[in-house]
């Protein structure tokens, strides 16, 4: 069987050709999402240096959030209540600012892998100084700053650069006079770090001479640092101290945590990819084994064992899965490159990481191949082993008819299947709070079962032929005569082989259908809604992303906004999380919530929420009705928030509503409260009324980031920080429909090839060219119809299914009616153009060449 494989293979390479460039771009589709993982893998791994990587002991003023790791202590701690306690060496100050780095010309530098960007002191001692200099100097005057490697290649900033640095209160200008590593890395696990002096870091934080947010300790020799901490701890009563060492392992485990993160969400987008690729090869081997149905049936009847044609189909695909491995796995590169900039046009940047080169980067996409042709051939091998002998005698191949049963059988087994996950997303819809967790944990769900309904309607297909084939052959006899009787009775003989490729137009109209849907419903909710609450004419907010959003402006935007002549209202919408004390959520509830702090007098003028809250005083605090709901919460209850200054006490004075959830979407106070919350907390937005778009861009203009927009334009950007991450999405749906278009036209071209014989001898007996073309185009237009009619069913079911299971108003089942033209318009195009060369291919077949075809 191996040689027969081998000389199958040779003599019929061409008609292979198209099996093995879909399974090659599905290897391309599946080795690019592993080594994007790898690499962001390798960006977060990169980033595990610590700060604290020469300190022993840590004394932090106040306490700290044991869920953040990054979180700023609340407290302060003065350094000579430290310095010369007995075991101390030495010890420096430290404090972190969350900053926005940006370059002269306001290009914004994203921080690596999803971290933050934060100003921290110059650490003066040796002992404790984790930083090397790779080039420059130390700062030693106000406005000069040392950067961590990956800000100077990302900035492309070299020493003697300037460098812009948004701060919560202000804009600074700084001149970058070093550049630094950590223990060889180009960041640190918290993000990206920019170094100043321990005067202009006292100054940015707002801290006194002499007192910081925590102490690096060094301890003296043979002391040691347990041992240090527990001596520490009994005299800070008001801090909390640890080793350095622990939280140095538990940044490791954070940073391994959000790698496997990562990886999850990348495999869930890439099993798309996986289906893809799945669903074209099956189709395609399915078309080989039909068009070789009489060879295969002479070898059955010379003595070849049903195991022995399965053997050979498998031998083919093992050929076609080792070379298509190959070619996916270089392929994969470039499809890792154009993910890698997706990301990071969201604020996901990993472009410190290399390439990948590993094992697993090489080894797991070829098996990938391999697994993915055994796997497609699997369904053809077995069909091909049922090939009775007399098919031999056959001329043309006629679908079998009386297996109508079994495959009823089997779709509905898969619908089955596909309840399997359907149930489970109704069961959280059920039982967990409104969230973004539910959400996308239903979305995963709703797609998993999706794709396999979409394979249960492709067995179904068959049984759609005969009737649309008849409409569309008495449609075609009316305008073109014989040549619409012929093609009628073409597509009805052969329902499989129609619709095999109308299955692969199937997936691509579902694919782009479920998107569309989804993102205009999004829109149109968005939109709706944001024009609603948002009640400004002009908006201040930044033109950059970060991993967490739009960079935040700093708080001097709106003094500067407030004195520009004809302005009435400029509020700025300030943001910070914070964490409930005590909350009796579930444990799948998160207990961190978004609080906003806006001017509560003149709130109305710029913002309508629902509901009816009232004007909030300093001490009180307003949340959304899902909120109150998730964390057990009534109008009037005290909560404790634990928030950059500490543990704060609030008093509920109601619920509201933002049904845009762009502006204030879980909890809202004034802006007194927010002090006492957070000092540095970061500007969003600023909501203007009045003013002249001149002049409020004259006032800006020296903002680094900050842009003007109006109304309707801010809502559109709110809408897409919200859903950073769709560009990925798009990407991943993109290069999917390609893989089933071009599964498509592999499909319909393959089948022109297996009927050689058949269009031969059409013309022998006098049809023309004209007349084979139209056949073609005939059956072709079934297939548009087909592939169209399940296509749209199977989005819109999904989409349906997604808002039954979320209860989303963002997540509708009604698209506009120009939509569906569109797609059926586009599946059309598609069609005919992929068709048109198979046509022209079948009209010119010569007699001489049909006869001796199989």
């Amino acid at each position: 069987m191996w040689l027969i494989a081998r000389r199958s293979f040779a003599e019929g390479w061409l008609r292979l050709t198209a099996t093995l460039l879909a399974a090659m771009f599905s290897v391309g589709l599946i080795a690019g999402s592993i080594q994007f993982t790898l690499r962001a893998q390798a960006a977060v791994s990169g980033s595990d240096a610590s700060e604290y990587a020469r300190a022993d002991v840590l004394v932090q003023g106040g306490q700290t959030d044991p869920d953040d790791l990054y979180a700023a202590p609340d407290g302060r701690v003065r350094l000579d209540q430290v310095a010369g306690r007995p075991g101390v060496a030495a010890v420096a100050g430290d404090a972190a600012v969350p900053v926005t780095a940006a370059t002269p010309g306001g290009k914004m530098i994203v921080p690596p892998a999803g971290g933050r960007t934060l100003l921290r002191p110059w650490v003066a001692e040796p002992s404790l100084n984790p930083y090397k200099l790779e080039s420059g100097r130390a700062p030693a005057a106000p406005g000069e700053v040392a950067v961590v490697r990956h800000i100077a290649r990302s900035g492309r900033l070299g020493t003697g650069a300037e460098l812009n640095l948004t701060l919560p209160r202000e804009t600074l200008r700084t001149k970058v006079v070093g550049v630094v590593t950590v223990s060889g890395r180009s960041a640190v696990a918290s993000g990206a770090l920019v170094l100043a002096t321990p005067e202009t870091m006292s100054r940015a934080a707002g801290l006194a001479p002499g007192v910081w947010q925590s102490v690096w300790v060094k301890a003296a020799p043979d002391v040691p640092a347990v041992r240090l901490r527990d001596q520490l701890k009994r005299s800070q009563n008001d801090a909390t101290v640890r080793t350095a060492k622990s939280l140095r392992d538990a940044q490791s485990a954070d940073v391994a945590g959000m790698g496997t993160s990562i990886g999850g969400a990348i495999a869930m987008l890439s099993s798309v990819a996986v289906f893809v690729g799945l669903f074209v090869v099956a189709n395609t081997f399915g078309t080989l084994v039909r068009q070789r149905s009489r060879r295969l049936a002479l070898l059955a009847a010379i003595g070849a064992t049903p195991r022995q044609i399965k053997r050979l189909i498998r031998f083919e695909a093992l050929a076609v899965g080792l070379v298509a491995a190959v070619g996916g796995v270089l392929l994969g590169y470039p499809v890792s490159g154009l993910l890698t900039r997706l990301f990071a046009q969201d604020g996901f940047d990993i472009s410190a990481a290399d390439a990948q080169f590993g094992w697993v980067a090489l080894a797991v996409p070829g098996a990938a191949g391999i697994v993915v042709t055994q796997l497609a051939a699997w369904r053809a091998a077995r069909r091909a082993a049922r090939i009775s002998p007399m098919q031999a005698l056959r001329t043309t191949a006629a679908d079998s008819s009386g297996r109508s049963w079994p495959r009823l059988v089997g779709a509905l087994a898969v619908f089955a299947c596909a309840w399997m996950f359907f149930g489970p997303a109704f069961g959280i819809a059920a039982t967990e709070a409104p969230g973004p967790d539910r959400t996308v944990g239903i979305a995963a769900l709703v797609m998993i079962g999706s794709m396999i309904t979409v394979a249960a309607l492709a067995v179904l297909g068959p049984f759609f032929v005969g009737p649309l084939g008849g409409l569309v052959g008495r449609l075609g006899m009316a305008v073109s005569g014989e040549a619409g009787r012929v093609a009628r009775a073409t597509i009805t003989r052969s329902p499989r082989r129609v619709s095999s490729a109308a299955s692969s137009l199937m997936l691509g109209v579902a694919l782009v259908g479920a998107t569309a849907t989804l993102v205009l419903s999004s829109n149109a909710r968005f939109d709706e809604a944001g024009r609603e609450v948002l009640q400004a004419d002009h908006v201040v907010t930044s033109s950059a992303m970060t991993g967490d959003g739009r960079a935040p402006l700093p708080r001097d935007v709106a003094a500067k906004i407030a004195a520009v002549p004809g302005v009435t209202t400029a509020i700025p919408l300030i943001s910070s999380d914070a964490k409930i004390i005590g909350s009796k959520a579930s444990d799948e509830v998160p207990p961190y919530v978004t609080v906003t702090g806006a001017d509560q007098p003149t709130l109305r003028q710029v913002l309508r929420l629902g509901g009816h809250l009232p004007a909030l005083a300093p001490g009180e605090i307003g949340l959304t009705s899902t909120t109150m709901k998730a964390h057990k919460l009534k109008r009037g209850q005290t909560i404790i928030l634990r928030a950059a200054q500490g543990r704060v006490r609030l008093t509920i004075a109601g619920a509201y509503h933002d049904p845009s959830h762009l502006f204030a979407d879980q909890a809202l106070v004034a802006p007194a409260t927010m002090e006492k919350l957070d000092p540095s907390a970061a500007t969003q937005a600023v909501l203007i009324r009045g003013g002249s778009p001149d002049a409020l861009s004259r006032a800006i203009a020296n903002v680094p980031g900050a842009k003007l927009v109006d109304r309707n334009a801010y809502v559109d950007m709110a809408a897409e920080a919200l859903t950073k991450g769709m560009k990925v999405i798009y990407g991943f749906i993109g290069m999917s429909l390609v893989l089933a278009l071009f599964g498509m036209a592999t499909t319909i071209s393959m089948s022109v090839g297996e009927r050689t014989r058949e269009f031969g001898l059409l013309g022998a007996v006098g049809a023309t060219m004209s007349q084979i073309r139209q056949v073609v185009r005939w059956e072709a237009a079934t297939v548009v119809l087909l592939g169209t009619l399940l296509g749209t069913g199977a989005a819109l079911g999904s989409v349906a299914v997604l808002h039954a299971a979320t209860g989303s108003s963002f997540a509708e089942p009604n698209p506009p009616l120009w939509l569906l033209a569109a797609i059926t318009a586009g599946a059309a195009l598609v069609t005919l153009a992929t068709s048109a060369l198979p046509a022209r291919r079948a009209a010119t077949i010569p007699i001489l060449e049909a006869a001796k075809a199989e």
